[in-house]
């Protein structure tokens, strides 16, 4: 067989050869040890958790390193792709705090390894499926899909691998005569490598599991479909090394196709990348109480839109991905309750290889302890834009009292320990609502302990009494003298002791005043609260209760 003559009749527009393709793509000046990584996500719109997870790894290690972390769009699937997809990525990534040092942008690209859109590197693969063909390495095949469906109905009921290979490769021999007259009767073809029938191992040492052993590829896979697109297995190969990636971060569920990929990267004699197979992100089940894989069609939060639409900081996703991602973050955490979370020693090898766990209760928590942390003008801030997406009505209401709002926020953060009342922006407009009468309502009912009477009476004399300079010591002694005074246990075990005695204790009576200002009986402290509202507004709210 004359390779050559195949090439040239497969690819007669090809005159670039592989050696001009390094040229025009160097290798990276670089610090020893600095690492390239990137994120390749298709143009499908749906941009999910799993995305982010493995792009905070490829950052944190580029970045770590001094290296490189670029966004490439691999959009070699045209049916699945989405208007606008590639905005949505990028806007997504942005939202979270992932910035790439070069890559493809919202109007073009940005670095000098592009284009990073699959598709505009067209030529470019077929300058290497080529110099494969001249090698006597790939072939055209010119089976049919339904041919193929056919062979695999075969192949199942022999109880064979399924998959063109060995004497169900059709087309491996056929001469270049037929080649050419399938050609010019518009024959469509794919480009298909030729594997090698053996039953030899391969070992690859992934950087998260270690040593991985599977067999060495025997299949006939597909390097170009029929429209001249690469699949993924022939793209990703080309794209990792003329990009210079030294790292491929990808889900686990490509370790099925990973002998392919090493006996590309060993056929165009290639150093391969170093690659890292991640962890499924998975979730409890409610119904049987195990371990499953998130799914896109049961759940929401496996979308990264989920986040976005709740108002949870990307500041807790990050440090909720990095619990996931590394062993001793939480140990870290502990001891250094004030480093950026950048600050933290990533490593690949403290990566877990079983499911990662994704707890939503866990991450509220972290939620919490992130926003517990962030001076006031900050949530304020992070929170206002939140809003002007989300809940405008909201953002007209806070950047109407920015003074109050602040002092909101602060309401319990100066205690020995600090209230943590926000978890999402989402859940901070319901829960701050009291403080502006625009959302103010009573959520909560009067305690039954006291009742209508006791309640007039106590609103009453509360506001005859009340002094608004009052510091919190001379504000009390005056509920405690109203308690008493109503018949309420002052101590609260003295109720618990006789209740018969008593009416009900301070704690009733204080919820009483709680839910008269706030609506809730579970509110920040009532005179800081008090003094954040303003006098004129707490009379208001307590008169209508005389």
């Amino acid at each position: 067989m004359d390779y050559i003559r195949l090439a040239d009749i497969l690819f007669p527009d090809v005159t670039a050869s592989p050696e001009d393709m390094e040229k025009m793509f160097p290798e990276r000046s670089l610090p020893e040890g600095a690492c390239v990584t990137r994120i390749g996500p298709s143009p499908t719109g749906f941009v999910h958790l799993g995305n982010l997870y493995n792009a905070l790894i490829g950052e944190r290690i580029a970045h770590q390193s001094g290296g490189v972390f670029y966004l490439r769009i691999e959009d070699t699937d045209n049916k699945r792709e989405v208007e606008g997809a590639v905005e949505t990525v990028i806007n997504a990534m942005n939202y979270f705090g992932v910035h790439f040092d070069e890559g493809a942008v919202s109007d073009g690209d940005n670095g000098n390894y592009g284009p990073y859109r699959q598709r505009q590197r067209k030529d470019i693969y077929h300058v290497f499926a080529k110099h494969l063909v001249q090698r006597g390495l790939a072939y055209p095949c010119f089976l049919t899909a339904e041919e193929i469906d056919a062979l695999r109905e075969q192949q199942t009921a022999a109880k064979e691998n399924p998959g063109i290979y060995g004497k169900y490769a059709k087309y491996r021999e056929t001469s270049i005569e037929e080649v050419q007259q399938l050609l010019d009767s518009g024959k469509e073809w794919v480009l298909r490598y030729r594997g090698t029938e053996t039953d030899e191992y391969i070992s690859v040492n992934d950087a998260i599991r270690g040593k991985v052993e599977m067999p060495r590829n025997n299949m006939d896979f597909v390097l170009l479909k029929s429209d001249g697109i690469p699949t993924y297995h022939f793209a990703h190969v080309v794209d990792d090394h003329l990009m210079r990636s030294t790292h491929v971060i990808r889900g686990e569920e490509w370790l099925s196709s990973l002998s392919m990929h090493v006996e590309l990267f060993n056929a165009l004699g290639w150093q391969q990348p170093i690659y890292c197979h991640t962890a499924t992100l998975m979730k409890i089940d409610e119904e049987t109480g195990g371990k499953r894989k998130l799914s896109k069609r049961k759940d929401p939060e496996l979308a990264l839109s989920y986040y976005q639409q709740e108002g949870i900081s990307p500041d807790a996703i990050w440090e909720f991905l990095l619990t996931i991602l590394n062993s001793n973050y939480e140990e870290w955490r502990l001891a250094d309750q004030e480093s950026d979370y950048r600050d933290f020693p990533y490593s690949l090898s403290k990566m877990s290889i079983s499911g990662a766990l994704v707890d939503l209760d866990k991450l509220r928590d972290i939620s919490k302890n992130v926003i517990g942390r962030m001076p006031a003008e900050t949530i304020y801030k992070e929170w206002l834009n939140w809003c002007d997406e989300y809940s405008k009505d909201f953002a007209e209401l806070i950047r109407k009292y920015p003074e109050r709002t602040v002092a909101a926020l602060n309401v319990g953060r100066m205690a020995a320990k600090p209230r943590k009342d926000l978890e999402t922006w989402k859940q901070a407009c319901d829960f701050m609502s009291f403080y502006y009468d625009e959302t103010f309502k009573i959520s909560d009912e009067m305690p039954a302990e006291c009742d209508e009477a006791s309640r007039k009476q106590f609103f009453a004399e509360y506001l005859a009494s009340y002094d608004h300079s009052d510091d919190s010591a001379a504000w009390f002694d005056k509920v405690k003298a109203l308690t008493e005074k109503l018949g309420f246990a002052v101590k609260p075990k003295d109720f618990k002791k006789n209740p018969d005695q008593f009416k009900g204790s301070i704690v009733h009576i204080t919820n009483m005043l709680r839910i008269a200002l706030t609506g809730h009986a579970n509110a920040p402290d009532i005179h800081e609260v008090s003094h954040v509202l303003g006098e004129d507004i707490v009379r208001a709210r307590l008169a209508k209760w005389c």
